[in-house]
């Protein structure tokens, strides 16, 4: 467990190292903690832009690509923003070294492009910590079980920031991004959202996959199973050390922390969503089966599910997916139209699922029901409904976004938060 010294992950994403100038700012922010007592382990993004450059090198040459190779490249963003940091800090007079992801290492299984965390041997880094030396390690990636680079799939930088938390056993896990935390709803479309102090990982984590981007989800996953402290707080706003106290960001925490549990905690809204609708099935058993089967076997997600019998034998099959799985899951569909028998598939991209969380709902009775009149006092109609324990989700016209996300945020009291 972690002694008297504080030990903490600063973790910078890409618009915060987006230049030089930048990379001085995070230098400074870096020695301030190191300057108030702590050890520091900092985790970097490639500079904004980057990645997707050299994404698209790898596109230009061949759709086809070999992924290992993709990896190798794409991964030199990170190694390029740890080493100038590095300098940077030395500049400042603080002892530092980059580190790539094979050189902690950072084990992750084969899984080019979209790897998953195997192991992370600390050990290394907790040494040159010791030394007085701060490690800046390149997020994003790992080494794989044949030693080749291994990338971690989009917001990776933040998955490795956690996972290297709780392998040295970190106090604390600061995301530094360019909102200064996490909001009851988002505040370019509601005026009065308002910034939280603390969040569940549960309440994070059902608001990551529904829409809010403030975190990746692999990460929240990871900080609530590893029992990891996670802040969220800007790289553009200067304040003190954090060493304790007060702190200026939004903590995720393990919800023994949090005393009041409020009804609703925030509002998320999500664009990325298309509707599909089989209509006119034979009703008989195994249907579901011969749908979704092939759909999965696609690799098409399919999220909310709704299916209606009518009284002449036949069945409808509305669910949802993203709207980049949309024309694969259309393909899928129409080549199983023989042996599924539908009269028609109709679709809609034109569609916003909106959602609401609370680790309080699980305690009281009537969130989905005031959701439900807000949007029908205002002529929303509702498409399609899930739930969870802590979140109830519709899919409405996208139309309707803003002003359901402005509506149920009134309703739930999350004006006066």
């Amino acid at each position: 467990m972690p002694g008297s010294v504080p030990r903490i992950v600063m973790k910078f994403g890409g618009t915060s190292v987006g230049d030089l100038e930048r990379i001085k700012a995070v230098a400074e922010r870096v020695k301030k903690q190191k300057d108030a007592g702590c050890d520091v382990l900092v985790v970097v993004s490639a500079m904004a832009g980057e990645t997707n450059k050299l994404v698209g090198y790898c596109n230009a040459l061949s759709d086809l690509h070999d992924a290992r190779e993709y990896d190798s490249i794409v991964a030199t963003g990170e190694q390029v923003t740890s080493g100038l940091l590095a300098i940077a800090l030395q500049k400042l007079g603080v002892p530092a070294r980059s580190w790539a992801g094979w050189q902690v290492p950072i084990r992750t299984d084969s899984a080019h492009g979209k790897a998953s965390l195997d192991t992370i041997d600390g050990a290394r880094l907790l040494g040159s910590m010791a030394e007085g030396v701060v490690p800046v390690v390149a997020g994003f990636q790992g080494v794989g079980p044949d030693e080749r680079i291994t990338t971690l799939g989009r917001g990776g930088s933040d998955t490795s920031a956690v996972a290297l938390a709780a392998a040295i056993k970190a106090d604390r896990c600061d995301i530094y991004t360019d909102v200064d935390g996490i909001y009851t709803t988002d505040p370019r479309i509601v005026t009065k959202a308002r910034k939280l102090e603390k969040i569940t990982y549960e309440e994070m984590l059902e608001l990551a996959s529904v829409g809010a981007k403030v975190l990746q989800t692999r990460s929240v996953g990871l900080a609530m199973r590893q029992g990891v402290r996670v802040q969220v707080l800007s790289s553009f706003v200067d304040g003190p050390a954090l060493v304790e106290g007060d702190l200026p960001g939004s903590l995720v925490v393990d919800e023994d922390e949090i005393v009041e549990k409020k009804l609703v905690t925030g509002i998320a809204y999500s664009r990325d969503e298309a509707k599909l609708s089989v209509r006119r099935i034979p009703d008989r058993p195994g249907i579901a089966a011969a749908i979704f089967g092939p759909l999965s076997e696609a690799n098409v997600n399919v999220d909310m599910i709704v299916q209606s019998t009518g009284a002449d034998g036949t069945t409808n099959m509305t669910f949802t997916t993203s709207k980049t799985d949309l024309p694969r899951a259309i393909s899928t569909l129409e080549a199983v139209r023989e042996a599924v028998q539908y009269e028609e598939l109709v679709t809609d991209a034109d569609v916003v699922k909106i959602s609401v969380v609370g680790s309080g709902m699980r305690s009281h009775a009537g969130v989905a029901s005031t959701m439900f009149r807000t949007l029908s006092e205002r002529s929303i109609n509702i498409q399609v409904i899930s739930t969870s324990e802590i979140k109830v989700s519709v899919l409405v016209a996208a139309e309707y976004a803003e002003l359901a996300v402005r509506a149920l945020h009134t309703a739930y009291g999350l004006d006066n938060v």
